[in-house]
């Protein structure tokens, strides 16, 4: 079989270096639109990429709503030409004024944000007053992190609606709680949080007549809810996909898109070596092994520090200081953020770079 991800000029990469292949993000961009009946319910989330490159391929794909967790990242997609940006994260504290220096910054770009109590509501109300603020009403469907209960909601909207410079566009539901490998379970799941949702919709709608969207669904979960009347869904890991991923979700078929590249640095024993892989190059929250080596099927990582990874293989002798190995990270998006910037591999060469602009906490507001 092909060794797609290797390159020809390993010798002018240094390690650990992390390669991205645009060819396997422009599949995934096509596999995506395959699994919705139209683009326009597509808003990913750019957590994964940070890049402003990578947004690029996105809208000449047909993509053109995004979603994000940081001010740096709605900034990055502004400037990379997106036309509809939701901060998918309730701003607090300065976060609420650089939110609005961004709106300012960007007049063609519909911002929106989300909110989840009734403080954060008049602060914002307070900040965007002359103007509108765009807003999403979080809800809590099981993730228990952010959001409001659903059965509070009503409430909640009700308040929102008392403050002239937020207008109320939808509702955001975050499932990252389901990612069952059953496909089977994993829907019946997706289902029973879209009936609520859907039902708090009803509600709403109901008190004033106007339509709410739907903002619903990661990677495990998009499918089920795409052809839902009035959803958008917000799948991320797709364009890189990962190990995590591959492993869980097997019904998704995505292309494994970014890779690492680590050498070899020492030989501990007979058995033992030792990789300049750390914690400060891959993912550490996920137990090992947290990456899967493509070109040694066979080595079993033994423990990790910040800048070294210790594996078991069968022979060392077979792996000679300064080898390069290439692996695929258990969870690609906090690995995407430890990088400044990625290699771009072409014809299996690396031929230049994307800045991680958006992995910075702020890029210029």
């Amino acid at each position: 079989m092909e060794e797609w991800y290797r390159i020809a000029n390993e010798h002018e990469v240094d390690s650990p270096a992390l390669l991205v292949y645009p060819g396997r993000i422009r599949s995934n961009i096509t596999l995506v639109k395959a699994l919705v009946p139209d683009a326009a319910v597509l808003r990913p989330h750019v957590k994964t990429h940070k890049m402003a490159e990578v947004t690029q391929l996105l809208l000449a794909g047909g993509i053109t709503r995004f979603k994000c967790a940081t001010i740096a990242e709605a900034e990055m997609l502004a400037g990379a030409g997106a036309a509809d940006v939701l901060l998918a994260y309730q701003p607090a504290g300065p976060k609420i004024r650089r939110l609005a220096a961004l709106v300012g910054a960007f007049p063609r770009v519909q911002f929106a944000c989300l909110v989840d109590n009734e403080q954060t509501a008049r602060e914002l109300a307070s900040a965007f007053a002359g103007r509108t603020m765009n807003v999403y009403v979080d809800l809590n469907v099981g993730m228990n992190r952010t959001g409001v209960p659903p059965e509070n909601a009503v409430a909640l909207y009700r308040y929102l609606q008392t403050l002239p410079s937020l207008g109320v566009v939808g509702l955001h539901a975050y499932d990252g709680h389901i990612h069952d490998t059953d496909l089977a379970v994993r829907q019946r799941q997706a289902d029973e949080v879209f009936a609520r949702v859907a039902a708090v919709r009803e509600s709403l709608e109901a008190l004033t007549g106007a339509p709410l969207k739907l903002v619903m669904g990661g990677t495990p979960t998009f499918p089920r809810y795409a052809g839902q009347p009035g959803v958008e869904v917000s799948p991320g890991t797709f364009v890189f996909w990962d190990e995590g991923y591959r492993t869980t979700l097997p019904d998704l078929l995505f292309a494994v898109a970014a890779v690492l590249l680590v050498r070899v640095i020492s030989k501990v024993d007979a058995h033992t070596l030792c990789l300049d892989v750390g914690h400060k190059s891959v993912a550490a929250e996920n137990p090992l092994p947290r990456i899967r080596f493509l070109n040694v099927a066979d080595a079993k990582p033994l423990s990790q520090s910040e800048e070294h990874l210790v594996v078991r293989v069968p022979d060392a002798d077979k792996h000679p200081v300064g080898q390069v190995w290439y692996g695929v990270p258990w969870h690609i998006c906090p690995t995407v953020a430890l990088y400044d910037s990625v290699w771009v591999v072409e014809d299996h060469r690396c031929v230049k770079s994307w800045k991680v602009i958006a992995r910075d906490r702020a890029i210029s507001i």
